[in-house]
């Protein structure tokens, strides 16, 4: 039984204390869960990352309950047999948290399995689905993960009622390289932009103001200090969506494709932002990555850890965040150290 405090972390130190659980066969027993937010406790989206571990993997849990503050998850066998299983996750908690926690199962499955869950598709605190999709999925399937997802409806906060369907197939993860080759060239070798709108939205045409407003500040961003003329991007794919949706919404996402990169960039729509600065947000966010030499963003920096611990290789990224010292601490009292270089900025783990 591995005994966890969660006093200065948030959902995700919980997030993946299950899923190593579930993985390795080893108890967990958290304490003071999502003890570094101002609403401690399970929320619904945490409690159904329990709820959906705990039927897959047929564990013994106690806690189960909306806003508890202790919980214990005891996996039945190492061994995940698979199958079909549907969660619902109330308002618009997030349906890719909760596919982030399974991802880590493909190592133990005997078959296939698939996960279908209502909820928040593109909302605040956690990925966008189509970063999910198109940038995280991606980048994971070259070190041998095999999972797609496919989305029938999108979810916007407040409402939800998203629906998305994860597939995994069992996998054998190879070492995760990233970042050996020093990346010199700050300009990307091509860009992708997703940008989507609910249909409430669509006679003010906000995907392609959205979208429009990304790939001209991105190309400010890149062209001389004098900005006497923009540089000329590549786009290799312009996707813009108009999707049925219980309540408005938007999600922009800016994907940077360059040697040994891939790195995804996002922003949200609110009452009252306009549609563009939308899209300038998630550029600004592709500039100061750019700016690095590092082969991830920040927010896969953090993600990659478990993956690391699971499989080892040698990451490097763009910077230290709260996030990334809580998951190294988390990984550590779990038995899973990695060494961090923080001079380099590299975080290595081999012979996982």
């Amino acid at each position: 039984m591995h005994e966890l405090d969660g006093s200065d972390a948030g959902g995700q130190f919980l997030r993946t204390a299950l899923s190593l659980s579930a993985v390795r066969g080893e108890a967990v027993r958290l304490e003071n869960v999502r003890g570094g937010r101002s609403n401690p406790g399970l929320r619904p989206q945490h409690l159904a990352v329990l709820e959906t571990l705990a039927e897959i993997c047929d564990a013994d849990v106690s806690g189960n309950e909306l806003g508890a503050e202790t919980v214990a998850f005891d996996p039945g066998a190492v061994t995940v047999t698979g199958g079909q299983y549907s969660v619902e996750i109330d308002t618009a908690g997030s349906v890719t948290l909760l596919f982030d926690a399974l991802l880590p199962l493909v190592t133990r499955l005997e078959s296939p399995l698939s996960v279908t869950a209502t909820g928040g598709t593109d909302v605040a605190w956690s990925p966008p689905m189509d970063y999910y999709r198109y940038v995280k999925l991606p980048l994971l399937r070259r070190f041998g993960l095999e999972a797609a997802v496919e989305l029938d409806r999108r979810g916007f906060y407040p409402t939800g009622g998203g629906r998305a369907t994860l597939r995994l197939s069992p996998s054998t993860l190879a070492p995760i390289r990233l970042g050996e080759e020093r990346r010199t060239n700050p300009e990307p070798d091509y860009v992708r932009v997703y940008s989507t709108e609910a249909a409430a939205l669509a006679d003010s045409d906000v995907a392609s103001r959205q979208a429009g407003g990304a790939l001209e500040a991105l190309s400010r961003a890149l062209g001389d200090h004098d900005h006497d003329h923009d540089h000329d991007l590549t786009v290799r794919d312009r996707v813009e969506t108009t999707a049925e949706s219980a309540c408005p919404g938007s999600a922009v996402v800016l994907r940077i494709d360059g040697s040994n990169t891939i790195a995804g960039f996002t922003a949200l729509g609110e009452p009252g932002k306009r549609a563009e600065r939308v899209g300038e947000e998630a550029a600004d966010a592709a500039k100061r990555f750019l700016a690095s030499d590092a082969p991830v963003d920040r927010h896969m920096a953090d993600q990659l850890l478990v993956f690391l611990a699971l499989a080892g290789g040698r990451v490097k990224i763009p910077t230290v965040t709260d996030h990334v010292d809580s998951s190294l601490a988390l990984l550590e009292s779990m038995g899973d150290e990695l060494i961090v270089d923080r001079e380099e900025l590299v975080v290595s783990r081999e012979n996982a």
